[in-house]
């Protein structure tokens, strides 16, 4: 985090405490003068040490006295963040720790570290979420060791004081300072809880629920859940409305964890916030509401939280509840992806790939993509591979796609599965092996990848990886895929129909998918609805709208619709007859190997060259042949490669 940012906040943080130092007392004749004398005797008042009596109260006071000192400005927000002598207030704690910070020594602003490192990582409501900010406070207390926690530990272990003791059990539940030991953790948990602190308790929940330090017991955490909440304790409140969507300790009830979600997000909760989101979204225990789940979405992330912000930069990726706007879709992402959310990084890679609301860059994207990948996102190890296998913001590199689709694949991530399978089918980064690209094809299809299923289809239809031709296992996941609107299954189920394989031949059923197909301009599908509506087979004749199918998929490059294009020119069927086009549509066909259409294209110079004139003046004729044919390689007898 840069100086300037720093003194930014401690700017702002000094003018928000002068209001809070007015309720400051003038020392009396009994009080020392010096910070450092005044801040010890606010410790012992605040720990009722050296004979003197419990009295946090005076403690803040004497406290404020001392308020330009850094060790008195890190206690005071401690007070104020835990509600010790002074009502709770985290903005307020904020502050005095963001301009303890500020002072030279470490020793003396430690305290304010530890504290500020916590709130930008885990918030609270008011606190905005930074964990890049965090992660740089994390450091300095690394640097400083075990010095750093000197003050938490005394307050905990010789003054017995609760808020104290739940700091300690977090530093060891993270290994910041200490090593991370989730028993120690548990047990400094234990020793607030007992003492009635509603921080302490709703952790305490949360390491029986998880079997954090502790044999798991849901029971026993529902117990510190309810303990804290009773508090007030929002994270706790959040954790009973997780137990009721998840049906931990208790049964399942998602419209009762909506209600505590509820509660817990009107306090400020952002966990909370960001979960009622979701169910909005998805219409979980409440009627669905796009508009309420990117308003709740929005509370979060500007919180900063960072699955908050990752969700709210779909919606306007996606215009879910709020107007579709691509470049407040990337900023979002950029947000939580800062924060090192991997999938938001993964998204902001995806963006910058192909310029969604951001300028496209794929350096820029690679390179998010990595970032998100060294966090275990197999979304992020799929796009990797992607990236090496068409050499996109990289050299192509086919054996690394294919070790990146491999990471993702034996994740189970169904795209990676059915990309590693095409690579072993093509033999592309890897040695050809049917059989291995069979098994692949297979795991994504059973996960319900419909570009899978319809491959595996083809696979057992045409006998590849598998014993033997099974026409019934192709029929089924061509099946599989086409009632996912699929249209290369949908034309290939049409086709099995029309032929009998697999199932008994059924001409009606072959034109309805054929038909479902063609709508999504499918070419093959176009060109076969073409030839039952020439036919009359399965569906009334209709020349007409056969042309026009037949033009659809001839202007995709489709060489059969070419052909049948050409026919239709050259027969008057559905068309007049109009023999340039028709030279124009085979020789289209032909020079792509089509020998049909070849073989027409021949017959029908020919013809002409008998019946109206002779080669020389038809060669010359402007009124013949379009504009780019040449016709003299194919009466000479020229042909294109065969098929």
């Amino acid at each position: 985090m840069s100086t300037s940012v720093l003194d930014h906040l401690v700017q702002s943080s000094r003018r928000a405490l002068t209001k809070l130092h007015k309720r400051k007392r003038k020392p009396s004749a009994t009080q020392p003068n010096d910070s450092a004398s005044i801040l010890t005797l606010a410790e012992d008042y605040l720990f009722a040490r050296n004979d003197k009596p419990r009295d946090q109260p005076l403690a803040v006071d004497l406290l404020h006295q001392a308020h330009d000192y850094a060790p008195a400005q890190a206690i005071l927000g401690f007070c104020y963040e835990f509600g010790l002598g002074t009502n709770q207030d985290f903005r307020a704690a904020e502050q005095y720790y963001i301009t303890a910070t500020q002072q030279h020594e470490e020793d003396e602003r430690m305290l304010a570290v530890i504290r500020l490192a916590f709130l930008r990582k885990y918030g609270r409501p008011g606190i905005k979420i930074d964990r890049s900010e965090s992660e740089h406070w994390e450091t300095l207390i690394q640097h400083s060791g075990k010095v750093a926690v000197q003050w938490l530990q005394r307050a905990a272990g010789e003054y017995n004081c609760p808020a104290s003791q739940y700091c300690i059990g977090v530093l060891y539940h993270d290994g910041i300072a200490v090593p991370r030991n989730p028993h120690a953790a548990f047990g400094w948990y234990k020793k607030s809880a007992e003492q009635g602190n509603c921080r302490g308790q709703g952790i305490l929940g949360y390491c029986y629920g998880e079997g954090f330090g502790v044999e798991k017991d849901q029971l026993t955490a529902l117990k510190y859940y309810h303990l804290a909440a009773s508090q007030g304790e929002t994270v706790a409140i959040y954790n009973i409305g997780y137990c009721y969507e998840e049906g931990i300790g208790l049964e399942k009830n998602v419209e009762l964890a909506v209600r505590w979600y509820t509660r817990s997000a009107e306090q400020g909760n952002a966990f909370a916030q960001n979960s009622l989101g979701y169910c909005y979204e998805e219409g979980l225990g409440v009627e669905q509401n796009h508009e309420k789940a990117a308003h709740w979405y929005q509370q979060s992330a500007e919180q900063g939280y960072p699955w908050a912000q990752c969700n709210l930069g779909y919606c306007y990726q996606n215009g879910i509840g709020v107007p579709k706007d691509a470049s407040m879709g990337a900023y979002w992402y950029k947000q939580a992806a800062r924060q090192g959310h991997s999938r938001a990084q993964h998204n902001l890679g995806f963006c910058n790939q192909n310029g969604i609301g951001v300028e496209r860059n794929e350096q820029e994207a690679v390179q998010w993509y990595k970032k998100s990948a060294q966090q275990g996102n197999i979304f992020a190890f799929h796009s990797l591979g992607y990236c090496y296998q068409n050499g996109i913001g990289l050299d192509v590199n086919n054996e690394e796609a294919v070790r990146w689709y491999k990471l993702s694949a034996e994740k189970n991530h169904a795209p990676a599965q059915l990309s590693l399978a095409f690579c072993y089918r093509n033999g592309v980064g890897v040695e050809k092996d049917e059989c291995e690209a069979v098994k692949w094809f297979q795991r994504s299809a059973e996960q319900g990848n419909a570009l899978a299923q319809n491959s595996l289809g083809f696979c057992y239809e045409e006998g590849i990886g598998v014993d033997q031709p099974d026409s019934k296992l192709a029929v089924y996941w061509y099946q599989k895929s086409a009632k996912q609107n699929n249209p290369w299954a949908q034309c290939n189920l049409g086709f099995c129909y029309a032929n009998g394989i697999g199932l008994e031949k059924d001409e009606t059923k072959a034109v309805h998918w054929y038909r479902r197909a063609a709508s999504q301009n499918h070419a093959r599908a176009l060109d076969k609805l073409g030839v039952h509506l020439q036919t009359g087979v399965g569906v009334r004749q209709n020349h007409t709208l056969a042309v026009k199918y037949f033009r659809r998929a001839a202007e995709q490059g489709h060489v059969a619709a070419q052909y049948h294009l050409g026919l239709a020119y050259e027969r008057g069927m559905g068309v007049p007859i109009n023999l340039q086009e028709a030279l124009f549509w085979f020789e289209r066909a032909a020079v792509t190997g089509c020998r049909s259409s070849h073989e027409r294209l021949r017959r029908l110079l020919l013809r002409y060259c008998l019946e109206n004139a002779s080669v020389a003046d038809m060669l010359d004729s402007e009124h013949l042949f379009p504009r780019g044919f040449h016709p003299i390689g194919w009466i000479a007898g020229y042909s294109a490669p065969a098929a």
